[in-house]
């Protein structure tokens, strides 16, 4: 990564990090953003368990392997982010209206940018190439773990078991980047893995950079993705790894 790059990811990793910490802190935005943490973490298990027998198929057990607790623990993120929900009252939308919403919405601004390029169809888990899956994947989940981290820095006591639980799925993440690098390091050359690394890392920089003029654009206005629940006390404890 040359400077000019480095200097563009700090400055968007710095964007990146302060519009997730305020939509947390901001007791108006943090229930729509747990739900879309929430959804983003749930959202990729059937994603990863493609991809996880597509690994299987072309006997690769290694990845299979990976891929499986990959999705194991995005399983227990998403359990982590419902239940913060829970303890504030409110939990996701009928997922009814989410596939509608959905319909009615273009992807987001941000992924448009980051797979500029690929259509819908050449994401889809039975077809995404592996280099594709392994470089994009890598940079968002090392992403993942420094901005988990300094979210989580950012609560304060009241928010302990919430705290706790982002700290946990920051380590995750830190996980799920390590292994992808290797997959990577089984595939390619050194250097081809760095050119693989910095052309996604380009990317990256273009859909932060197109994620927060829409933000300045729109400001926090989003869709709603939560509606009142009833806490269960029973529920309340964080899902175990």
């Amino acid at each position: 990564m040359n400077l000019f790059t480095s200097i563009l990811h700090t400055l968007g990793s710095g964007a990146t990090a302060f519009i997730m910490a305020r939509n947390l802190c901001d007791p108006q935005t943090r229930p729509n953003t747990l739900a879309g943490f929430q959804l983003a973490e749930s959202g990729a298990v059937p994603f990863l368990e493609t991809l996880q027998q597509r690994a299987i198929d072309e006997g690769d057990q290694w990845l299979a392997e990976k891929l499986a607790r990959h999705a194991s623990d995005e399983r227990r993120h998403g359990q982590i982010f419902a239940q913060a929900l829970k303890r504030m009252g409110k939990e996701v939308i009928d997922s009814k209206e989410l596939a509608k919403q959905n319909s009615q919405e273009r992807r987001s601004s941000f992924f448009d940018a980051y797979f500029k390029g690929y259509t819908r169809e050449e994401l889809k888990g039975d077809n995404i190439d592996w280099l594709v899956f392994m470089g994009s994947t890598y940079i968002l989940e090392l992403d993942a773990c420094n901005d988990f981290t300094r979210m989580a820095r950012v609560l304060g006591e009241k928010d302990e078991a919430l705290k706790k639980g982002i700290y946990s799925v920051a380590q995750d993440e830190k996980g799920h980047a390590a292994y992808l690098y290797e997959a990577m390091q089984r595939r390619l050359s050194t250097a081809q893995v760095e050119n693989l690394i910095d052309e996604w890392r380009g990317r990256k920089i273009d859909a932060v950079m197109a994620m927060v003029k829409n933000y300045l654009e729109k400001g926090t206005s989003q869709r709603a993705l939560v509606t009142e629940g009833t806490p269960n006390q029973a529920d309340m404890e964080l899902a175990s790894a």
